[in-house]
């Protein structure tokens, strides 16, 4: 006598009715399952590798992503007009801002001073970061439209203003699987505060759950409900065993159905990581020099140093996709709508020298160059003041910069106008950021598409182009 709960639908309707009734029903679940993708195999491990478009540059992506909005103006944007024209009102007409703020001209509260062999411009905040001025590829014309901090972070993670829609990282988990078996192949590393959108920053949005981002807290068991339960391995070992083959059973009574494959998949990959997990957050194999690079030994840099460190060991492992989100500290994240100096000096101190070890790490053991590093807010701020020591969400210029993944090194591309406001000289939207991006991961990204409510979406909307000027 078989329980309601011991039978899948299919089953159910096949003893009930000889079998015709589950031809419709199973009409349904295959054209749901191929409707999506015809050309994608459809292996029983939804993060089983898949096959780029073309050879790739890069292999993997750490998206070092500062929520607020860093000032292009403060960091890496030199522009002498604002100290010459301070305090004068700015000669442009300009949009209204989230705060509808004054026309007077701020000035920097910081000094610039040209690194490395390139000569870029760097701000007095990031001495270390300066230090790898030549592995950077700045990108000082970047823009969008959206000004407030939620719709621009689903901005910069979906290219779409509104959540619900698939992240970058979900895309390429979805697109090339992951060659690490033991780990998800897309990671959050938790610093202590998330970004302003929220989960959905890093969600599936209408791709298949598998392929959202995994978060690691900061807790010493980093993922909730992983640690092994059974006193020793062996215990450990059968009792998976035994469940392998209930679970085998079970999919041949429901015949082949690829979603019981998938959730099968996914309790298979977490008994893997009850012992990958332990052994990535051990960080005893790894010198106390390498330590004091990140910062480790310091109580400013300390939290994201050990958050830089796990990022290389991700990727080191085969993790295709990890972000890392800014540290708390007493200011309000890069959001500075006044006392600039202040928050920015204190953000930048925070993850300057772990940043920086990071790209150093990742060059000496020779993953730089199949690594994209990726640094950048949801936006910039506006070259007027909000108040007399602020500045606002300015979405229509800004800067980010990345670093390896076949990215030309040492130079900077694009330009905004004299005062900082808006890009004017090879204009780069976020749109063809992610074409750029995807690109370098071996994927035409008007190619990259999956059907959802009768339409095919794709991570750059109906835009993009590739920015070959900024490749190496």
């Amino acid at each position: 006598m078989y329980e309601l709960h011991d039978i899948s639908r299919r089953e159910l309707l096949t003893r009930a009715t000889g079998g015709f009734a589950a031809l419709p029903l199973a009409w349904m679940l295959a054209r749901e399952a191929d409707a999506n993708n015809t050309a994608r195999s459809r292996n029983t491990d939804p993060l089983a590798p898949q096959a780029a478009h073309f050879p790739a540059k890069a292999k993997a992506i750490i998206y070092l992503y500062m929520e607020g909005g860093p000032s292009q103006l403060d960091t890496f944007d030199y522009k002498p007009a604002l100290a010459k024209h301070h305090g004068k009102p700015i000669p442009l007409a300009t949009p209204s801002t989230v705060f509808n703020i004054g026309k007077k001209l701020l000035k920097s509260p910081f000094a610039f001073k040209r690194h490395g062999e390139s000569g870029g411009w760097v701000s007095e905040i990031f001495p270390h970061v300066a230090g790898c001025i030549d592995q950077l590829t700045i990108v000082h014309s970047m823009h969008h439209g959206i000004s407030n901090h939620s719709s621009a972070c689903y901005k910069s993670h979906t290219g779409f203003e509104m959540s619900g829609k698939p992240s970058m990282g979900a895309w390429l988990t979805y697109a090339l699987g992951s060659v690490c078996d033991d780990l998800p192949g897309f990671v959050l590393l938790d610093c202590g505060q998330g970004p302003s959108g929220g989960a959905p920053s890093w969600g599936s949005g209408f791709l298949p759950a598998a392929y959202q981002g995994t978060l690691f807290t900061k807790n010493k068991v980093p993922i909730d409900n992983v640690k092994r339960r059974e006193s020793t391995a062996e215990q450990q070992r059968r009792k998976l065993e035994a469940i392998a083959r209930i679970n085998r059973g079970r999919i041949e009574q429901a015949g082949g159905d690829s979603r019981l494959d998938a959730m099968i998949a996914s309790y298979e990959m977490a008994a893997r990581m009850q012992l990958a997990v332990p052994q990535l957050i051990d960080f005893s194999d790894e010198s106390d020099e390498t330590k004091k690079l990140y910062g480790m030994n310091e109580k400013q840099t300390e939290l994201f140093g050990s958050r830089c460190l796990l990022a290389r060991r991700l990727v080191e492992r085969g993790v295709r996709f990890v972000e890392l989100f800014p540290p708390r500290v007493r200011a309000d994240r890069w959001d500075q709508h006044s006392n600039l100096a202040d928050g920015h000096r204190q953000n930048a101190a925070a993850t300057d020298k772990p940043v920086a070890a990071l790209l150093k790490d990742l060059k000496r053991r020779g993953l730089l160059d199949e690594t994209i590093v990726l640094w950048g807010g949801e936006f910039g701020r506006t070259p007027n003041a909000q108040g007399n020591n602020g500045r606002d969400h300015n979405p229509f210029g800004y800067t980010v910069w990345l670093a390896g993944g076949g990215f030309k090194p040492g130079i900077r591309h694009g330009a905004t106008d004299e005062f900082g406001y808006f890009a004017v000289e090879d204009k780069v939207h976020l749109h063809d950021l992610h074409a750029t991006i995807l690109h370098q991961m071996g994927l035409d990204h008007k190619k990259l598409t999956y059907r959802f409510s009768g339409r095919d979406y794709r991570l750059t909307d109906v835009h993009g182009h590739v920015v070959r000027e900024i490749l190496g």
